[in-house]
């Protein structure tokens, strides 16, 4: 018997976080485990007038591609990859791991060749979505894998996901809607503004975000969502930062991570484990070193670290970057294959202040925009 919440879950993200219209090309993928889920969408998309295609991956799969693939097989693109990034409508990514550490052992080297031929797919995503042709929802589908490394049971963790994309499960749209236009409110208020500082335990960051855009994400591009970004002046971060949570990228971990950066770059990199992953994958391009994104997460309804970037980076009360590519429609001029948030804790001492105005401190915002 399928979980009810997933039929309001699909409702939610073809309804309101990326709709539908009648001829729109939908392209559909993740984890098989997340079946029920991809099917749910793939319903609602052709009830909706459009044309889904769904994309499961195996169990497996990817563990053995990376360790038997050759540097060409590697670095081969397939046609329909391409096309599906250059021609459709919209786009839903379903995290579904069966096991969310099989890519723990890989070389790192291989898996940056692989991500270096895509770079052109990369760009081509982010200047599409950059201007709304192509529309793109990221979600979980709860898994025994998922909850392990969350350490929860598996009910628990289903709780917990449906309960963070769904606050409200009697009005999700309306729950949204509302959140937006708090943070709307924020958004309104940073434009126009220039330099930003941030300190926290052994933390302390200047950038500029003259002449950038605050995104407002209210449950469109990511399910659930609360957070507002930007992509700061590439050349403008100085300092250095401490994260707090473990870093994780392509199912690899890299905990304790210190970066420290001049003019933008990042100019030493540390680890308490997997430094050289973290190195080699600073060193992926010219952009891998600068940072695309800084945000702020919103969602107070996610106050712990669980492993899952999707529900990590909202933590309210923390702060993200992401070294690599950067959102066209924030002002962002970055390009790299690599995406790769970090996030750091703000809720203890942390502070803000913009223009030299306090801004956040100890995980709250300062403003009275009521």
């Amino acid at each position: 018997m399928i979980d009810q919440r997933v039929e309001k879950l699909a409702d939610l993200l073809v309804g309101y976080s990326t709709p539908i219209k009648p001829g729109h090309k939908a392209f559909i993928y993740g984890g098989s485990a997340g079946a029920p889920l991809m099917l749910a969408i793939a319903k609602r998309v052709l009830l909706a007038g459009g044309h889904p295609a769904i994309f499961p991956s195996l169990p497996g799969y990817d563990e053995m591609f990376f360790k038997i693939a050759s540097d060409e097989q590697l670095k081969f693109v397939h046609d329909y990859q391409r096309n599906l990034f250059e021609t459709y409508d919209a786009r839903y990514a379903i995290h579904s791991d069966s096991n969310t550490k099989s890519l723990s052992n890989i070389e790192p080297s291989r898996m940056v060749l692989h991500g270096q031929a895509r770079a052109d797919i990369m760009k081509t995503f982010m200047e599409r979505s950059a201007k709304k042709e192509l529309r793109w929802s990221v979600v979980l589908f709860p898994t025994e894998a998922h909850a392990q490394q969350a350490e929860m049971g598996l009910a628990e963790y289903e709780d917990f996901v449906y309960n963070a994309c769904m606050p409200d499960m009697n009005d999700p749209v309306g729950y949204w809607k509302m959140v937006s236009a708090e943070q709307q409110k924020i958004c309104d208020w940073l434009k126009g503004k220039k330099q930003v500082h941030v300190t926290g335990k052994d933390t302390e960051l200047m950038l500029s975000i003259e002449g950038r855009t605050f995104e407002n994400c209210d449950c469109h591009e990511n399910v659930p969502d609360g957070e507002i970004f930007t992509g700061p002046v590439e050349d403008s971060i100085n300092g250095h930062v401490c994260y707090s949570y473990p870093a994780i990228y392509n199912g690899r971990e890299v905990t304790g991570v210190r970066l420290w950066f001049e003019n933008g770059k990042v100019v030493k990199a540390t680890a308490d484990k997997g430094e050289d992953f973290l190195i080699k994958t600073l060193d992926t391009d010219q952009g891998s070193r600068y940072v695309g994104e800084f945000a702020i997460g919103t969602n107070y309804g996610i106050s712990k670290f669980t492993g899952e970037l999707l529900f990590d980076e909202k933590i309210g009360g923390s702060f993200h970057m992401a070294v690599g590519a950067g959102y066209p429609e924030t002002g962002s001029r970055n390009e790299s294959s690599v995406h790769w948030d970090m996030i750091c804790d703000l809720r203890d001492g942390g502070e803000i202040t913009v223009d030299g105005i306090p801004f956040y401190k100890n995980g709250k915002f300062l403003l009275d925009l009521k």
